[in-house]
């Protein structure tokens, strides 16, 4: 089975309409998370990242945040950023636009219960799958977000060490680096994250929102 830890040169440049990385412009890396917040793993995370006075953009699923309210509150209690990922982690190439639209705008409902001000409104579709037509429907209102570095910590076939060492390896100045603060993902996630963020965070690398 072939895993793509680096986004393809090719994939950027037949889809310019997303937010693959950032500009670096010194040592500036990107974390992103998706699929919380959920009690079990997010407060870990969190934990991890003030070690290393790292911030990051959490893409929740709105029924999560509906369900943990308190644990969507300590994200962004500690300096971090929290993004639309749909309600129901919806597959937009299997969802009508309509439905696709209207989920989303039920997540960013649920988002904009909680008491913060000046949030920026980024967008990633689940799975990394949309159809131009949502895509379209999105953007005037959102930035639409993908990634750089695909760490891959929802593949229990993985090796958390491989995990780790590709995704390091894929990194370079102004990625979007996406890690998944779920169940699935947690044992690869666990090993990896903490010695993610050992390594840059030792060569010199800042890590902040989008």
């Amino acid at each position: 089975m072939i895993r793509f830890y680096k986004t393809p040169w090719l994939l950027k440049k037949l889809l310019p309409g997303y937010t693959w990385e950032r500009e670096g412009g010194g040592k500036t890396l990107y974390l992103t998370f998706d699929d919380g917040p959920i009690p079990e793993v997010t407060p870990w995370v969190l934990e991890q990242l003030e070690k290393y006075g790292a911030k990051a953009t959490f893409f929740c699923v709105g029924d999560n945040v509906r369900k943990h309210p308190e644990v969507a509150q300590q994200v962004l209690d500690r300096g971090h950023q929290l993004a639309n990922h749909t309600y129901h982690h919806l597959k937009g190439w299997e969802t009508p636009l309509q439905a696709y639209v209207e989920n989303a705008q039920l997540c960013q409902q649920e988002l904009e219960q909680l008491p913060v001000q000046g949030r920026k409104k980024l967008f990633r579709p689940p799975y990394g799958r949309i159809t131009k037509a949502q895509a379209a429907s999105l953007r005037d209102s959102y930035e639409l977000i993908m990634w750089d570095v695909l760490t891959n910590d929802y593949d229990n076939s993985l090796a958390p060490e491989k995990c780790l060492r590709k995704s390091i390896q894929a990194t370079q100045d102004g990625s979007i680096i996406l890690f998944h603060d779920s169940l699935k993902a947690q044992r690869n996630m666990r090993f990896a994250l903490p010695r993610y963020l050992e390594h840059f965070n030792s060569r010199g690398y800042a890590f902040k929102t989008l």
